[in-house]
């Protein structure tokens, strides 16, 4: 994460592009990583989510979210599992599938352990995201 979000320059390419980011470039046996999709044409997109909670004050399980495309694609990631607490904003860096251009909503979902209160609830207070290659919300 320590070069999350990409500068105004944009996130360096790889392939045809990348003599666009000549400067990125200048050092002799680089190495570089990337993060795939499990599917085809296997892009992600790197997002940085962070979630306030509301509801009961501490519960367990596991929050998860949702991201839906205009076609009808889904793709769901873990963001925190075990002791949940209101009091908390939880942060963590996902690498999602779905292209935030053609993200048609979020859905938040929390499973519940089997000893939670039927009573209890719990939401997402605030839900911010930032997307990676330009560092927009």
């Amino acid at each position: 994460g320590d070069c999350f979000p990409c500068s105004q320059g944009g996130c360096p390419m790889m392939g045809h592009y990348a003599d666009r980011f000549s400067a990125k470039l200048e050092r002799v046996n680089q190495k570089y990583f990337l993060n795939t999709g499990a599917d085809p044409p296997f892009a992600t997109w790197r997002q940085k989510v962070f979630i306030k909670l509301s509801g009961v004050k501490k519960t367990r399980g596991d929050i998860n979210l949702v991201f839906h495309d205009t076609e009808g694609n889904t793709k769901e990631y873990e963001i925190a599992s075990g002791a949940l607490s209101q009091d908390q904003v939880y942060t963590k860096y996902l690498d999602v599938e779905i292209n935030p251009k053609n993200t048609k909503k979020i859905e938040f979902v929390w499973n519940k352990t089997v000893f939670t209160l039927l009573w209890a609830r719990l939401g997402a207070e605030t839900l911010t995201i930032i997307h990676g290659e330009d560092g927009h919300r």
